[in-house]
């Protein structure tokens, strides 16, 4: 009897204790709102409302604008406007022309191209259409007559006697037969040898007169200028091989 009771007053204590307690908050409703689906039936209609309140779209129109002029607007002439283009062009180049004091040049079928002018200095005696232009056949047999009056053939003679009688390169090249380079004569070649060939064959315009002045110095055995330092007997790099070969050596 006692448990019962006991049991009774607990369930009792559990009822008060309930009711005593502060209701939980539904987290699923909005701010202010009784549930989450009555939040969204009220955005819903807001949104509606935003939606109305926005003007119109505005009409697209298929009209062609006009050019700007800041690109290029691609279209196929017809032909009067190509006509028209061209007729324009044509009358610019004329007035640049008639500026410029220069003539236009023009290429057609009825404006050939200008006939080419003999060249100055070239003879047309052999073309006989060109002489018969020029003058008549009696004068043009004077003419001959005195280009035969004017021929003058001139005779052989002798030739002239030399009046140098020093050393000839050219039979000094015809009795050697050691080629460039190798030593027959010998040189002390001092300090500063070098150079002073160098300076010194500078000073011939030519090698062949420069061998000419060696030989007249007591060349070959003798070389007083440095002219030979390799002691071949060549003076300056004088070659005698040119005119070996013209004499058949």
């Amino acid at each position: 009897m006692k448990r019962d009771f006991r049991a009774a007053a607990s369930g009792l204590a559990l009822i008060a204790l309930a009711a005593c307690q502060p209701a939980v908050p539904d987290s699923g409703a909005g701010v202010g709102f009784d549930s989450y689906s009555q939040y969204q039936r009220q955005r819903e209609a807001q949104l509606s409302g935003q939606a109305s309140a926005l003007p119109p779209a505005a009409a697209v129109s298929s009209e062609t604008l006009p050019g700007s002029g800041t690109g290029a607007v691609a279209s196929t002439a017809t032909p009067s406007e190509a006509e028209s283009l061209a007729a324009d062009t044509r009358a610019a180049l004329n007035a640049a022309n008639s500026n410029s004091g220069v003539a236009p040049l023009e290429a057609s079928p009825s404006n050939p191209a200008p006939v080419a002018v003999n060249t100055v200095g070239i003879s047309q005696e052999n073309d006989f259409n060109a002489v018969d232009e020029q003058r008549s056949i009696a004068a043009d047999k004077a003419l001959i007559e005195q280009n035969k009056a004017n021929y003058t053939q001139v005779q052989p003679e002798a030739l002239p006697t030399r009046t140098d009688t020093g050393p000839n390169i050219v039979a000094y090249a015809l009795q050697t037969r050691h080629p460039v380079g190798q030593q027959i004569h010998r040189r002390t070649n001092l300090p500063g040898a070098e150079g002073r060939y160098q300076r010194v064959c500078a000073s011939f315009p030519s090698p062949d007169l420069a061998q000419t002045e060696f030989l007249k110095a007591g060349g070959p055995d003798r070389d007083r200028r440095g002219m030979d330092p390799d002691g071949d007997g060549y003076a300056c790099s004088w070659d005698p091989r040119p005119f070996r070969k013209a004499a058949g050596g």
